[in-house]
């Protein structure tokens, strides 16, 4: 057989691998002296020789979750360093102020006003992103970097826009813990014996219970490195840690500890140890806690948080729920009694349908202010509470069922759960929607009024609260100093809440 030379193989194989008839290409690779079944053992799937099946664009697999922000009205036309306006708050009649009697002929008394200036300062939210050149270039038959990349920018300056609107905190600073409360009893715990333990306690706001973690520690202060080299400091939401108190434990006891509830906190961080030791143990919606188990090892210490009051930021606005916890803010608040240490106080049932505590909260709306919540917003755990509160073994059966007239199948739907709350302290009653939402804690209910009654027909508030807009949300896309596009994606903005006695809140809940 005549010995081919590289070339010409080569092109035998060329010609072989794409000749149409089977015949001819083993015919062609047997003149080059190849043998078939070599090549079809050697191009298999596991030498690499294959087509990688990428599906395009990118799958965007976290949640945007942001009713409140969709539900507020947005006002343009925003001026200056702050949103200003001026109230009536009240009228007031001559006389005895519900007593109207004039004699005959005579004129009666000239009324009076309660009035008050607000001013809700503008603040800026945003956040910003780069792609390199080569990672654009590299991404062009992927997904378009450039606009993915100032989507997911609007998309976390949205989730950090609603989580301001719900809890940011410019104003009420929660100051120093109280010194917790301690004590120990019972048997067959497994928390070894000290004496004495101790505890120190930090509250935190609504921020300040997202920020942290018993893993990540408390979130006191981070310096943030600015895309432009400058820096700036941001607070995470808590407070200046409690003074430490002790409680000697004998082997089988618990360590039940309780604080006096803090004035806008909704959660409360515990350390536990021998004094001088403490470190993060839990971090509880309760303003109590109990310690049954051996401590955790690894976590924050008390003694590295400095003694400062991180729970506010001067270039914040509060949000709604800061609004309705502030002192004098005429909103509905109810903090539930702490109850048994590590235990609390959970919502109670009426016997008829209701929650005794969301009972209480409408209708001291209506009795002080002639007004109603409009929705509740409630944690998961909140709203399995709630509804296991509504729905007892009183209430209509849970399970229902539907027979199919065609098939005579018969099809089961299981459980319950409470989408609305009826209001019946208000002129003709009113359906409440009750809506999970993502940030708010378990152990705390908000309750939101986006609009007023009737009643209040000349009121010239449209809204309960706004979002005036100085600058809508807007793109910059920084001049190129390296090779590398730059984007950031702000909005400068107040929420003006006009009446925060439309707002409710019910905190402290234990689960159950």
């Amino acid at each position: 057989m005549k010995q081919l030379t590289n070339d010409e193989i080569s092109k035998a194989v060329s010609t072989a691998l794409s000749a149409p008839n089977e015949d001819i290409s083993r015919e062609v690779m047997t003149m080059a002296g190849i043998r078939p079944d070599n090549i079809e053992k050697a191009i298999t799937t596991g030498s690499g020789l294959i087509a990688y099946d990428l599906q395009a664009p990118a799958k965007n697999l976290y949640p945007v979750n942001t009713p409140l922000i969709k539900s507020i009205p947005r006002i343009g036309g925003g001026t200056g360093t702050a949103t200003n306006w001026r109230q009536v708050n009240s009228i007031v009649g001559s006389g005895f102020d519900n007593t109207g009697w004039v004699p005959e002929g005579q004129r009666a008394g000239q009324m009076s006003y309660t009035t008050s200036n607000k001013s809700v300062g503008y603040a800026t939210i945003g956040e910003e992103d780069q792609a390199t050149w080569e990672a654009i270039s590299a991404g062009k038959t992927f997904e378009d970097i450039q606009a993915r990349m100032t989507m997911r920018l609007l998309q976390k300056m949205m989730l950090k826009e609603e989580m301001a609107v719900l809890g940011g905190n410019t104003s009420l600073q929660l100051g120093t813990a109280g010194t917790p409360t301690l004590s120990a009893s019972g048997t067959g715990a497994t928390l070894p014996a000290l004496s004495p333990y101790s505890v120190i306690v930090i509250a935190l706001t609504m921020e300040g219970f997202r920020n942290s973690s018993v893993a990540a520690g408390v979130a006191g202060t981070k310096t943030i490195a600015g895309a432009d080299g400058k820096t700036f400091v941001v607070y995470g939401g808590s407070s200046i840690k409690s003074a430490n108190a002790t409680q000697a434990v004998t082997l089988g006891q618990s360590l039940f500890a309780s604080v006096t509830p803090t004035t806008g906190a909704v959660a409360y961080a515990w350390y536990v140890g021998a004094a001088g030791s403490e470190t993060l143990q839990k971090i509880t919606p309760l303003n109590s806690v109990a310690f049954s188990a051996p401590l955790v090892t690894g976590t924050q210490a008390a003694s590295s948080i400095a003694s400062v009051d991180y729970s506010t930021n001067s270039t914040a606005y509060d949000g709604l729920l800061t609004t309705a916890l502030k002192s004098g803010s005429g909103a509905y608040v109810n903090t539930l009694a702490t109850g048994t240490a590590g235990t609390g106080t959970v919502l109670t049932s009426s016997g008829k349908g209701s929650v005794n505590e969301i009972d209480t909260m409408l209708q001291s709306q209506w009795d002080n202010n002639q007004v109603s919540i409009t929705c509740l917003w409630v944690n998961s755990q909140e709203l399995k509470n709630i509804t296991t509160k509504c729905l007892s073994s009183g209430s209509a059966p849970l399970l229902q069922y539907f027979k199919d007239p065609g098939t005579g199948e018969v099809h089961i739907t299981a459980g319950a759960t409470v989408d609305f709350y009826y209001n019946p302290f208000l002129n003709g009653g009113m359906k409440i929607p009750v809506k999970i939402h993502p940030q708010v804690p378990p152990g705390t209910i908000l309750g939101y009024a986006d609009d007023l009654p009737v009643q209040y027909q000349s009121n010239e508030v449209p809204n309960v609260c706004e979002m005036k807009v100085r600058r809508d949300y807007y793109q910059v896309d920084w001049p190129v100093t390296t090779r590398a596009q730059m984007v950031g994606v702000y909005a400068e903005e107040a929420l003006a809440v006009y009446f925060p006695p439309a707002l409710g809140v019910i905190t402290n809940i234990a689960n159950g």
